[in-house]
């Protein structure tokens, strides 16, 4: 991966993950900042924030993707990462 450029400037849940933007004619690694959060007043859902390293990344203008998550949406996300989790861990442990 290319060296780490993102500059991270809040707290995330996630800081510098390894990402891979990819689209119709093209694929490229960069690097990403991963951040669940939820509206300190009045929460309505969950949300799950994504943004892609901008200094490294041409092939899209600078942006974050937005997914708002309803409780049982976001413990099911839960449940199948720690599936998938465990998975990995175990394949490593072979």
């Amino acid at each position: 991966m290319a060296d780490r450029l993102m500059r991270v400037t809040a707290h995330t849940t996630l800081d510098l993950v390894d990402a891979v933007v990819t689209g119709q004619k093209f694929e490229r690694e960069t690097f990403a900042v991963l951040d669940a959060t939820t509206d300190r007043k009045r929460p309505e859902c969950v949300k799950l924030h994504l943004e892609l390293d901008n200094m490294t990344e041409t092939a899209l203008p600078a942006h974050m993707e937005e997914l708002q998550l309803t409780p049982e949406q976001a413990r099911t996300l839960a449940a199948d990462l720690e599936k998938h989790a465990d998975t990995v861990e175990a394949a490593v442990e072979e």
